[in-house]
């Protein structure tokens, strides 16, 4: 372009003293008030305060011309006009009726402008960024190019320094005058190879009048209910002028990057956003990568030569790390990726053809080769196996061993065997290449023609018009230089006698290098469109290289001229949103999901969950797998007793009797008779009748703000207007309630909670005096729904002792709190000293499995007789009861409730120290694994932080950590682990809690 820098390197102006401001708000404005420096790269902005209203003075720098000043103002007043409810900075004529106005300081003739303040806080440091609020950054740069399209106010006649047709010549003239060279090289190189991949679109980019810089630093935000800053208003128009319209996208897309946790894939919602707006033609989707990286560098080169110019200007001293962040992460992943990334993202995967092969790479490679299946779906890959270092060697070997010559992986495949887990990083799963393991010698041919090069002791690349082919493991027999097609370029090298090929195909990027073996999933589209599948090399044209698991997508079919390429993680995407669309069609949609975008989990182990993309989540929410998910025991207990028998309990079988056993054997003597049903619902319902049964009564009481099933009668006792927003209005007459005796919010706190009993006692006796005498009195023993909150010390001894007195049954719901969760005891009502006359459990029973048990005394049970017969067809069937033997086998034997205890008392730590640090945590509640933390937006009306509760769950969902909301007003982190959960994932789920209430959510 070889444009004059003196046009367009810009020297900031210095200060200006405020007596000399204040002179000329009050001559050329009319205005009087304080003043306070904004700060800025180039300028000098200072906000005004008055009586009737708050301003910003913009005092120019010399080198800009008034007329683009007066542009900037007539644009504002466009947007305004275009754009009801953005805030935007409108100007106000001075005493004369014009908008600029002249000013001498310190001996220059400047210009300025006086703009509306416009109210709400900028995104000025680099705390997280959510999707939502980087969407919402690309729905304005949309709106504000779309309200500008046809703006023709502008006369650009000199270059300007953020006009990304500049760019190239910026960084080339501003490098070397950078004190840190290794760095300036770096972008020098990057701003080139964007440059190049840019060229061919520089004349079909639409051109209009843009914003140019509507990035964190230049929107207003108000905080939304879930406590993110939302953009609302755009400010500063310095840099309004004629650019491509793209570049505004890629200047807000640049601008997400220096976040906490931002990477490359973080902007997709902006796009998406500004898409919507103003749709993306296809040469713009194959500029805007390229452009990022332009704008990152220009940022660099120009932010540190600011600092040369003005070393004291803190505005851009301050920035340079931020401007260093963003160009580290726009050129992370080369360009070309990005751009594959963006087109799948938008429904335009490219449709690039393969060129066929004319020789076979392994000629001598017999048919049967065996395809490993490594997803998350393998059945090789149980009981943690995929965790093991050498698991995919393992399984060729053993492929191997049962008689094949070969051994193949897949192309685009999520390997299982690559996840890992407690990592708040994606793992790179999807694989972008093949493995070929042997059991003898083969040799290697040229499929094509081709130049040979070599990498490693054991590489061969193949390099071919655009195309790489690299070879892994290879005893080469030929030197590098020109190879006709079908040339033997070696054969696989044995090492300590395995042999293995790995085969990747590569479009070499313009930055250059070599790709990696995986990809993370989130940008899997796009390294499998430059990484394309190489298995039709050796195998037979009608070979499927579909991986066996569910909603693995065809293999590309070959075409007259060559093979298309389509990406495997496309075609998964799409297949994930259809199964979550068939579930709303089919499944009640009553029956809610976890998240809006729920991950697909289709494997656990322990107390980790994996995704169809191979994604490890950190399972801090399931209550219900108490011994951790794909538990061996259990699955081999169960597989042996379906093979052998099951059927209901009618029938006369052991396991049912060793059951009834071992469950009594955990209780008081006087709990010796054991019911045995499907779920925690149908126990609580199943207590009831027997309290009806037993004293020929129907009242109940029940305490507030608890869950107890979906039955009848346990929806009846349900009172949690969480689960059900009409459960207060809906109970039938017979049901009675009692405050819940929460000690942190309730009407009796702290040491004042001691009064819930007494209270609760005297509602009782009031109702007998009325004539409506208890048949029973039915809660937790633990106050479950509310985060696992203790109940007050006597509370149960006293609230037993009113309602027996009254000649009702006590009810102890143990389905969420027993079974040794809490650590100190095996039962909740064990922690309030008293003995219950019923006593309901469920979910942890089963480990998942559908079981749960009614455990009370003989004459209770004998009493259920006057209603008839209970017959349950699956509870306590052979199956069934053969699960509750292994579970508390198992209980006792990994000795899970010292590890509740233990663990959970260091968790319960972590997090007391945590609420030492944020104001946001209110209180931790719990014992052992049954743990609360509650959010509060302040502690001393606690004030429920309910919105922000479930922002945290996503940010954490991000971070790897699964865990949801809880309590009546769902803003309590429920954390209920299975009990097999470590120190090392407790201090794993701490530290991303912290990571999410320190940086943003």
């Amino acid at each position: 372009m070889g444009i004059p820098s003196a046009d367009w390197l810009v020297r900031p102006i210095g200060p200006v003293d405020e007596a000399e401001v204040s002179a000329v708000l009050a001559e050329r404005f009319g205005v009087t008030g304080t003043v306070h420096d904004l700060g800025s790269q180039q300028d000098r902005n200072y906000r005004v305060r008055t009586e009737t209203g708050d301003y910003v003075l913009k005092i120019a720098n010399p080198a800009s011309d008034p007329a683009a000043l007066r542009a900037q103002c007539a644009a504002v007043e466009r947007l305004s006009d275009a754009m009801s409810g953005l805030r935007l900075p409108r100007a106000h004529a001075g005493v004369d009726g014009e908008v600029v106005q002249r000013l001498g300081a310190g001996g220059v003739d400047l210009v300025c402008r006086l703009l509306d303040y416009v109210p709400g806080e900028p995104i000025m440091d680099s705390r997280y960024l959510a999707p939502p609020v980087v969407a919402r950054l690309g729905e304005l740069a949309g709106r504000v190019v779309a309200g500008l399209a046809d703006f023709a106010g502008v006369e650009q006649e000199r270059p300007l320094l953020w006009d990304l047709r500049n760019a190239l010549t910026v960084v080339e003239t501003l490098a070397p005058h950078l004190p840190d060279q290794e760095r300036a090289a770096r972008v020098l190189r990057a701003s080139r190879a964007a440059h190049t991949l840019l060229e061919p679109f520089v004349d079909r980019l639409p051109v209009q009048v843009i914003h140019g810089d509507v990035t964190d630093n230049n929107v207003v935000c108000e905080p939304a209910p879930d406590g993110r800053r939302m953009p609302v208003g755009v400010i500063d128009f310095g840099d309004l002028g004629l650019g491509w319209t793209v570049a505004e996208l890629a200047v807000t897309c640049a601008s997400v990057l220096h976040h906490h946790g931002a990477g490359p894939a973080s902007v997709l919602p902006a796009v998406h956003a500004f898409h919507a707006v103003r749709p993306l033609a296809n040469e713009e989707v194959d500029a805007l990568w390229p452009l990022v990286v332009l704008r990152t560098s220009v940022m660099v080169v120009s932010g540190q030569y600011d600092t040369l110019l003005d070393p004291g200007n803190s505005y851009a001293s301050v920035a340079l790390d931020r401007e260093w962040a963003m160009f580290e992460a726009a050129v992370s992943v080369p360009a070309e990726v990005m751009t594959a990334q963006l087109r799948h993202a938008l429904g335009r995967p490219s449709a690039l053809l393969l060129p066929v092969a004319e020789h076979t790479l392994l000629p001598g490679l017999p048919d049967d080769v065996a395809s490993l299946d490594l997803s998350v779906s393998s059945e090789e890959l149980h009981t943690g196996r995929w965790l093991a270092p050498d698991a995919e060697t393992a399984l060729a070997r053993a492929a191997l061993t049962a008689g094949h010559a070969a051994v193949r992986t897949r192309h685009g495949e999520f390997r299982l065997t690559r996840t890992t887990v407690d990592d708040s990083v994606p793992a790179a799963t999807c694989a972008l290449g093949v493995e070929l393991h042997l059991a003898g010698p083969a040799e290697i041919r040229a499929p094509w023609a081709g130049t040979v090069t070599r990498h490693g002791d054991t590489g061969v690349t193949l390099h071919t018009g655009g195309l790489d082919l690299l070879l892994d493991g290879v005893d080469a027999e030929v030197q590098p230089g020109p190879v006709v097609s079908g040339q033997q370029l070696g054969t696989v090298a044995a090492h300590e006698g395995v042999r293995v090929l790995g085969v990747q195909l590569f479009r070499p990027c313009a930055t250059g290098g070599r790709p990696p073996r995986f990809a993370p999933p989130e940008l899997a589209a796009g390294w499998l469109e430059v990484c394309p599948d190489p298995t039709r090399l050796f195998l037979a044209p009608d070979a499927s290289d579909v991986p066996d698991a569910p909603d693995a997508p065809d293999a590309p079919s070959s075409a007259p001229d060559g093979v298309p390429f389509s990406t495997r993680d496309a075609q998964q995407a799409v297949t994930e949103a259809e199964l979550l669309e068939r579930r709303e069609h089919s499944f009640a949609t009553v029956q809610e999901h976890y998240f809006e975008t729920p991950p697909q989990i289709e494997r656990g182990w322990r107390h980790h969950l994996v995704d169809t993309r191979g994604r490890g989540y950190l399972d801090m929410l399931n209550n219900v797998t108490i011994l951790g998910h794909g538990h061996p025991g259990l699955g081999e207990a169960v597989h042996r007793q379906w093979q052998r028998l099951n059927t209901n309990s009618r029938f006369h079988y052991a396991s049912v009797v060793e059951l009834s056993e071992r469950l009594t054997g955990l209780l008081p003597a006087e709990l010796d008779t054991v019911f045995l049903v499907n779920s925690g619902s149908e126990a609580v319902d199943l207590a009831l009748r027997l309290a009806w049964a037993a004293t020929g009564r129907q009242d109940v009481v029940a305490v507030e703000e608890a869950y107890h099933g979906w039955t009848y009668a346990s929806d009846a006792v349900s009172t949690s207007i969480a689960d059900n927003p009409n459960a207060l209005a809906s109970r039938p007459p017979w049901v009675h309630t009692v405050a819940a005796p929460n000690s942190y919010r309730g009407r009796h706190r702290g040491p004042q909670s001691r009064r819930y009993a007494p209270e609760a006692a005297a509602r009782i006796r009031e109702l007998a005096v009325q004539g409506r005498p208890l048949a029973a009195f039915v809660c937790e023993p633990y106050y479950g729904n509310a985060g696992g909150m203790a109940l007050p010390d006597g509370y149960l001894r006293q609230v037993y002792e009113a309602t027996r007195d009254v000649g009702g049954l006590c009810v102890a719901d143990e389905v969420q709190v027993g079974y040794g969760r809490l650590g100190s005891h095996f039962w909740g009502f064990e922690q309030q000293g008293v003995v219950p006359d019923i006593v309901t459990v469920a979910k942890a029973m089963g480990n998942g499995h559908p079981l749960g048990a009614v455990i009370t005394r003989r004459e209770i049970a004998d009493a259920y007789r006057t209603q008839g017969y209970f017959f349950s067809s699956a509870g306590g069937s052979p199956v069934s009861s053969v699960v509750g033997l292994t579970v508390l086998d198992a209980l006792r034997d990994e000795d899970l409730q010292t590890n509740a205890r233990e663990i959970g008392a260091h968790l319960k730590d972590r997090l007391l120290e945590l609420a030492e640090r944020h104001a946001l945590i209110g209180a931790v509640h719990g014992s052992g694994l049954y743990l609360g933390v509650e959010f509060v937006r302040d502690r001393e009306s606690l004030e429920p932080a309910t919105e922000e509760t479930a922002a945290i769950c996503d940010r954490l969902r991000e971070l790897g950590v699964i865990v949801q909301p809880t309590s009546d007003r769902q803003c309590v982190l429920k954390i209920k682990p299975p009990l097999c959960l470590t120190r090392r994932s407790a201090d794993v789920f701490a530290d991303a809690l912290d990571d999410v209430l320190t940086h943003g959510w």
